[in-house]
């Protein structure tokens, strides 16, 4: 009997993981596993998001689905159908993980996990404390949240973390998540991006080796960046793009100043893989090591 995973997106056939997921179904002994895209709007009803969860949970064969964009707006729309959320998904109001066990529709919110994952790979485990950078992301959505919550977590944390977004409601709720966490109410500075002068004066604010993040979904699903066009980037930062496909202007801007800036810039290919392996083992009951993922990442380089 073939199992099927959803891939819950706004443009599922461009992902390189329709390529990917046959050879990682191979290596994890996992033949008989089809994905299938499910295409939303990015301004999705709440019926549209009731009726695919629906859809996902009464068809015995299809064992879970990946959820990426409409990560919040899922949650808002149908936790209440699920039988078991957990930490991550009800304290950040997402869901980007959806799979069965013995009958029951659980949720989970991977992105703070993926996110740490990605980030320990290119950002030194001492940064902060040695250089004094600050973090600046743009964006109040799922991933920017996922990451907010990582780097408060993570042992070697900033001591300021702005995060802006064209949306105050966004804002506020990224504030509700980290009050309902316990967040230090001065760690962390919400800055509504009303103009694009606010985003060039703050990227003037930040410290040298500062990390800057485009966790705003521009230049994936729409194009554009949220760095306005000739902003200057802070000398020595850490600049990273979420994204690996798309217009990708953002990645665009910060190469053009790697050199001169001395940035070091980073796309969003090991944070796709970490986010789908993360995903596929929860819905396949698989436990991950490092060396199993470094073979799914390497079964996927050619796909990039």
């Amino acid at each position: 009997m073939t199992r099927h995973m959803g891939f819950v997106g706004v443009s599922t056939s461009g992902s390189s993981i329709m390529k990917i997921f046959p050879r990682w179904a191979e290596i994890l002994d996992l033949p008989t596993s089809t994905l299938i895209g499910y295409d939303l709007p990015l301004d999705a009803t709440r019926a549209d998001y009731r009726a695919l969860v629906e859809q996902l949970r009464d068809d015995p064969d299809h064992v879970g689905s990946l959820v990426t964009t409409h990560k919040m707006g899922l949650y808002e729309a149908a936790a209440d159908l699920f039988d078991e959320l957990d930490t991550f998904s009800t304290l950040c109001g997402e869901v980007s993980s959806i799979s069965k066990r013995n009958g029951a529709l659980l949720g989970h919110a991977k992105d703070p996990i993926t996110a740490g994952l990605a980030a320990s790979e290119f950002l030194p485990s001492d940064h902060f404390a040695s250089t004094g950078a600050h973090v600046l992301i743009l964006g109040a959505g799922g991933a920017g949240t996922a990451l907010s919550w990582y780097l408060c977590e993570r042992e070697d944390g900033p001591e300021a973390i702005v995060v802006t977004d064209t949306s105050a409601t966004r804002l506020d709720h990224l504030r509700d998540v980290h009050t309902r966490r316990g967040t230090p109410p001065d760690l962390i500075r919400y800055v509504l991006a009303s103009d694009p002068q606010v985003t060039t004066d703050l990227l003037a604010s930040m410290p040298a080796g500062s990390l800057v993040v485009n966790a705003s979904g521009l230049g994936k699903d729409r194009p554009g960046s949220p760095v306005p066009d000739g902003a200057a980037f802070p000398r020595g930062a850490y600049v990273w793009e979420f994204n690996y496909r798309g217009s990708l202007e953002f990645l665009a801007q910060a190469r053009e100043q790697e050199a001169t800036a001395d940035l070091v810039v980073v796309d969003g290919w090991r944070y796709f893989i970490h986010g789908w392996s993360q995903v596929v083992a929860e819905v396949f009951s698989v436990e991950l090591s490092d060396q199993l993922v470094e073979r799914l990442a390497e079964a996927a380089a050619d796909a990039r």
